[in-house]
């Protein structure tokens, strides 16, 4: 049997494989340690896919969700959409630091703290959050396609419902189709979107604006009890919108991975997250405030604003490049970390083929509801509104202390080093690394129990920094100051 090896490269660490990892039931090729040479993308591609990330349908809305849902002025539901972003920088690029050095994706990291094969529990619990964002954004983007078939083909609009259902299948073949390709295809789709995306902000900023008020957009009174402290309602606004990319503050080794340098990843973050976040949410607001004037009715997303459109050629243009902000989010957002998740289950048997279509498949049958209902074969006031305000968001603040987890173990506990080899094998870490499963189930369990407590709900309220501080206070209490055995074993 051969044993593998480690070379280091100017900070960068790369495996070439031996028997003991190429037979491992650990190990393929898609979740296996990039090589250096593939390690490719720069600042700016990082900052391309924030843009490409950040500039969709749920970023337009969420100023008008912490105007309506959480009593916030706008001035103060733009600035707590800013500093959340700023926020959740920290976790993002700290997580990122190992996919960078080690070249390995989300789920082989989270072996070192969950154990081999309980890396799988967090790795599903993230997975299963992409799907349900992956059918929410496929819906989105399967409205544009019908909305722009319908202004390419008249008789198209007849067909309601199944025309939108048609449009969502035909956005989930593409988002699929792009993931088979590679993390390359990704890059690129990325790197040739953001800026177009950029230009269509600005372009839509110049034809709302004569229409609407800065003055008194901003001058609108909250809408919470007269009286009421800001700060509550303040600091629960910015709790919701860290739980906005909480779920990538995970993950984002699955993309890091790819990166050139830990600077590279660190700036490309800096500059593609917290300012295109604020000037799109910022967007959101203005083109909402004067869609009245503009198509006379108040409309709070995008797709159904630009619908209202009389001309056809303008609808057809403006549907396109909507496709293409859906498409760029949904693809890098969405796909690529269950697809990985999915594989570290059993990687022998799920390749990436097999993932990514494992992820199209659930993803559909979380939006089966929505396109039933559009298709009139059931009748139901579930919304799918109501599904991304609640059930998503809710969601998604359990997945912090697996955040405060992963930091702690790899800072403090590793010391940033890792078996790279050991990873991909059953004999270096534990399967079960039971002080990670009882840091997270703390804070999990004292969030559900905290909603049923007026005096306690506090803690759900700001549930991501909550439970992110606690996973990680108690992981690192539980490992204490004593290195564990695997780091006796990372010398490379």
């Amino acid at each position: 049997m051969t044993r593998s090896t480690v070379t280091e490269r100017d900070g960068l660490f790369e495996l070439e494989a031996g028997s003991d990892v190429l037979d491992s039931p650990r190990y393929n090729h898609d979740i296996a340690p990039t090589k250096v040479h593939e390690r490719t993308w720069n600042k700016w591609h990082i900052t391309a896919l924030w843009v490409g990330m950040a500039i969709c349908v749920p970023t337009y809305t969420l100023g008008g969700v912490l105007t309506a849902y959480f009593g916030l002025t706008v001035g103060e539901a733009l600035l707590a959409i800013l500093f959340a972003n700023i926020i959740v920088l920290i976790p993002l690029t700290l997580n990122a630091f190992a996919g960078t050095k080690y070249g390995i994706p989300f789920p082989v990291l989270l072996r070192s703290s969950f154990g081999v094969i309980g890396s799988n529990v967090p790795c599903l619990i993230r997975a299963l959050v992409a799907c349900g964002w992956f059918g929410i954004q496929t819906m989105f983007g399967g409205l544009a396609i019908h909305l722009f078939l319908g202004s390419v083909f008249d008789g198209w609009k007849s067909l309601g419902g199944t025309g939108e259902v048609i449009g969502f299948m035909v956005f989930w073949v593409m988002n699929l189709w792009v993931v088979l390709r590679g993390a390359e295809s990704i890059k690129w789709l990325e790197t040739l979107s953001a800026p177009l995306l950029v230009l269509v902000g600005a372009g839509l900023l110049v034809w709302a604006l004569p229409n609407v008020s800065l003055t008194e957009l901003m001058a609108v009174p909250a809408k919470r009890p007269e009286g009421a402290s800001v700060i509550g309602y303040f600091l629960a606004g910015l709790t919701a919108m860290v739980g906005f990319w909480a779920t990538l503050s995970l993950n984002i080794p699955d993309f890091s991975r790819y990166a050139k340098s830990q600077k590279d990843q660190v700036v490309g973050q800096i500059i593609g997250l917290p300012l295109t976040m604020f000037l799109f949410a910022s967007l959101g607001v203005v083109m909402t405030a004067a869609s009245e004037k503009l198509v006379g009715v108040t409309v709070s997303d995008p797709v159904t604003l630009i619908g209202h459109i009389q001309s056809p050629v303008w609808v057809a243009l403006a549907m396109v490049l909507i496709i293409v902000a859906t498409l760029s989010t949904n693809t890098a957002a969405n796909i690529v970390s269950p697809t990985n998740d999915f594989q570290n289950l059993a990687p022998k048997l799920i390749g990436r083929t097999k993932a990514v279509m494992l992820t199209g498949l659930v993803g559909l049958a979380l939006m089966a509801h929505e396109l039933l209902k559009k298709l009139g074969l059931i009748v139901s006031e579930v919304s799918l509104e109501s599904v991304y305000s609640n059930w998503l968001l809710g969601y998604s603040s359990l997945l912090g202390p697996i955040a405060g987890i992963m930091v702690v173990d790899y800072f403090l506990i590793k010391k940033q080093q890792l078996d790279l080899a050991g990873l991909y094998r059953d004999d270096v870490y534990p399967a079960w690394n039971w002080n990670g499963f009882i840091a997270f189930g703390v804070p999990v369990v004292l969030t559900l129990l905290s909603l049923g407590s007026d005096a306690f709900s506090w803690f759900y309220s700001y549930g991501w920094f909550t439970g992110s501080a606690l996973g990680g206070v108690i992981y690192y209490g539980l490992c204490g100051m004593r290195a564990s055995p695997s780091v006796a074993k990372t010398a490379v």
